[in-house]
């Protein structure tokens, strides 16, 4: 640990809850060595979730606000954060309005500097524009990431060598330097797959990237033992250095017992009593699926007569009528490590975000993988051809972008559940969740992170 004797640590999350939860957890963590003070910088509208996350911290956690940008073309008044957003198509332009806050980011920096320091910033990998600030003002910035360095070093080797982009959206390619990863065009978002590199979204892309090369390091939310030659490889070849201090889930304080248990939590608990295993289904609060998806997921769902909970936005017409008491369908925020971690729990459907995974794992259930968007088909193939942690569902035309049949999602749900490489998937997953709570608990991650703090500020007081 540093030999200060009081860090301040501000801290900046992006407004997405995938992207704010994990950075909240670090908090904790961060809180749990002496000296450190926390500051959390966020938005008028994001601010009531963070306070409640953390009203139980000690020392308590100063919170400042910023105000939002008004009147963004495009955005609608009130929109604060991606879950608010009527589309996903809408984030470059939300996120490109956070560039507007940077003076009042600046003022704040300011004035924390004026009464006693800052040691370091992290901020969110999308907040590119605060490594200026960081640099005006002479503070260090550590940036968060959402992936892990399985596919940040991927991405990153195949943004030198793009010998890919001339082969067909299906037709499968290895990775140089990493033979037995195996991908297609399809397992890429749309926008890395432009040749000419142009556009809002790219441009977007490639001010993140030039900001976080400039930084100090990179927060990821991933042990080492998870995916060693992967951060080995980049830490070799990239900059700046990656720090495995996760899973930070399990930074989360366990439930206290309370009087009025939620409704999901009350049925789980019933599934539990009868011996009955049940399959948890969510896809984040991101996914934007087709209403004939959903349908198929739904008689996908009916058919496997497996019991399941569902979290899902959207009304499923008629599905729970027909189910009864085997499945339940919840249209409510829910706390998915809660539901992960009770005792009925035995699979997860999944869109594969890291988060997700991350929580799934530690809780040692096996995952089926249907990813939707951004990276999520490269965790989805890490999770089950890299980890062994889970199975994967693919379209009905092979590809891992199309429509999905029920009789597939039926097929892969008995599988997981019920089949042998469920089985192999879930006997792998326990071992891992093991290896997930050592890293956090004295182990390799909770050093690491020690080891951050020390280095970071060394290079603020030489």
């Amino acid at each position: 640990m540093s030999s200060n004797s009081s860090l301040h640590i501000v801290i900046f999350p992006f407004m997405s809850k995938g992207h704010t939860i994990p950075m909240l957890h670090l908090t904790r963590l961060l809180l749990l060595r002496r000296g450190i003070t926390i500051t959390i910088v966020t938005t008028q509208a994001n601010s009531p979730f963070i306070r409640q996350s953390l009203y139980d911290t000690q020392p308590p956690v100063n919170v400042i606000e910023l105000a939002f940008p008004a009147n963004i073309p495009q955005l609608p008044p009130g929109v604060e954060s991606t879950d608010r957003l009527p589309s996903m198509s809408l984030f470059v332009p939300l996120a490109n309005a956070t560039k507007l806050m940077q003076p009042d980011f600046e003022r704040v920096l300011k004035s924390l500097s004026a009464s006693g320091g800052i040691s370091f910033i992290i901020s969110d990998g999308f907040f590119g524009w605060t490594q200026q600030s960081a640099e005006k003002f002479g503070i260090p910035r550590l940036v968060f990431s959402g992936m892990n360095n399985y596919t940040m070093t991927i991405c990153g080797v195949l943004a030198g060598d793009r010998s890919h982009l001339r082969l067909g959206p299906d037709e499968p390619f290895t990775v140089p330097g990493f033979p037995w990863v195996n991908l297609t065009m399809n397992d890429f978002d749309p926008t890395f797959n432009d040749p000419e590199l142009k556009g809002p979204h790219m441009e977007f892309i490639m001010e993140v990237a030039t900001a976080t090369s400039k930084s100090q390091g990179i927060v990821v939310n991933s042990f080492y033992e998870l995916e060693p030659t992967y951060l080995d490889y980049w830490n070799r070849e990239f900059v700046p250095k990656a720090w495995c201090v996760g899973p930070l889930c399990l930074a989360e304080p366990p439930k206290v017992d309370r009087d009025q248990k939620p409704e999901w939590i009350k049925w789980l608990d019933q599934k539990s009593a009868e011996g009955r295993s049940v399959l948890y289904v969510a896809f984040g609060s991101q996914a934007e699926i087709s209403p004939e998806q959903l349908r198929e997921m739904a008689d996908g769902l009916e058919q496997s007569e497996v019991c399941f909970l569902w979290v899902v936005r959207s009304k499923v017409e008629g599905l729970e009528e027909r189910v009864k008491e085997r499945g339940l369908v919840v249209r409510e925020w829910v706390d998915q490590v809660e539901i992960l971690r009770h005792e009925s729990v035995n699979g997860f459907m999944s869109h594969c975000g890291w988060n997700s995974a991350m929580e799934s794992i530690c809780a040692s259930v096996p995952i089926l993988a249907w990813p939707m968007m951004a990276e999520q088909p490269f965790n989805a193939r890490m999770v089950a051809e890299e980890l062994g942690v889970g199975l994967r569902i693919v379209a009905s035309n092979g590809s891992v972008r199309g429509f999905v049949s029920s009789e597939i999602v039926e097929k892969m749900v008995r599988e997981l559940m019920e089949g042998e490489e469920g089985k192999k998937a879930r006997r792998k997953v326990k071992d891992i969740g093991k290896a997930a709570r050592k890293a956090m608990e004295g182990g390799s991650s909770w050093r690491t992170l020690d080891q951050l703090i020390d280095e970071t500020c060394r290079k603020k007081d030489p």
